[in-house]
């Protein structure tokens, strides 16, 4: 007669045979939502799937400008997007190679719709109202404010805030770059406030402000294609908390997501984008830290 234990270990040693043999749903599951986690599988190198299979398309604006790109060329790898996207694609298992350049507008990036690219880098500012749009990977530079005033103008060689104080300061309403201004410079005049900034630089260029505050990248515009004459005075310090910051630009519900935002995260930890942001930036213009 069998025993009653002797029928358990029985059973116990075919339950673990059949688990082997399914090598699945035997082994006990993380808590949570793993969708977001990228696993070897949805990440595997050089085999995500791509707008194109094989291919990593990206996407940017045409011009695309210094210093993020070098010669109009996003393909060269010069400038610091350029850089980053061909590292992203690299810790994807992209190569120089399978990456495909796209030309698509700024304002379109972000809009509602299906994309034609695997992502966009083109400085976009990750926003909770962008998101209900797009997907974004985690940041991929963190944005600072800065002034640009006309050379040779008494606001070009401020040094410090102190500097600052009694220029006569412009920016758009309702942003960060005005609140710096008031908050930070407080200035002892009262800014002049623009309903869009397009007509902040239209001032600048008048002389109808000694100086605009905006984000260094815009800053970066400005000097480089719009008002040729004006110079990056300086660039704030951070402010505490959470910074702003660029991402790159996915289809909403995207499955690259989680891989490309992986992928950022690596660089930033072992110091390329820092690097990047070293070489391409910090060295290609004049942006001390005003205090």
């Amino acid at each position: 007669m069998i025993s009653v234990a002797r029928i358990m270990r029985r059973a116990a040693v075919t339950a673990n045979a059949a688990c082997l043999a399914a090598a699945v749903g035997c082994a006990p599951q993380p808590e949570g939502d793993t969708a977001s986690r990228p696993s070897v599988d949805t990440c595997r190198a050089g085999e995500l799937a791509t707008k194109t299979r094989g291919k990593l398309t990206i996407a940017t604006d045409k011009p695309a400008y210094e210093p993020w790109f070098k010669d109009d060329d996003p393909s060269n790898g010069k400038g610091f997007e350029s850089a980053v996207a061909y590292a992203v694609a690299q810790r994807l298992g992209y190569g120089k190679d399978a990456v495909v350049w796209q030309s698509v507008p700024f304002n379109k990036a972000f809009a509602p719709g299906e994309k034609t690219f695997d992502f966009d880098i083109n400085q976009v500012s990750v926003s909770e109202e962008r998101k209900k749009a797009v997907d974004f990977s985690s940041g991929y530079y963190d944005v600072r404010q800065a002034v640009v005033a006309l050379k040779g103008s008494k606001a070009a060689s401020a040094k410090s805030l102190a500097d600052l104080r009694d220029v006569k300061l412009g920016a758009q309403v309702g942003t960060t770059s005005l609140d710096h201004i008031n908050d930070v410079v407080r200035p002892k005049r009262a800014p002049a406030v623009y309903a869009k900034n397009d007509q902040a630089k239209s001032a600048l260029k008048n002389g109808q402000v000694d100086a605009i505050v905006t984000d260094l990248p815009t800053a970066f515009y400005i000097t480089a294609a719009e008002v040729t004459d004006a110079r990056i005075v300086g660039q704030f310090e951070n402010r505490g908390g959470s910074p702003e910051q660029f991402g790159l630009v996915l289809d909403k519900g995207s499955a690259l997501t989680s891989c490309v935002s992986g992928a950022v995260d690596a660089l930033r930890e072992d110091g390329t984008l820092a690097k990047l942001e070293q070489q391409w930036l910090s060295d290609a213009v004049d942006a001390p830290v005003l205090k």
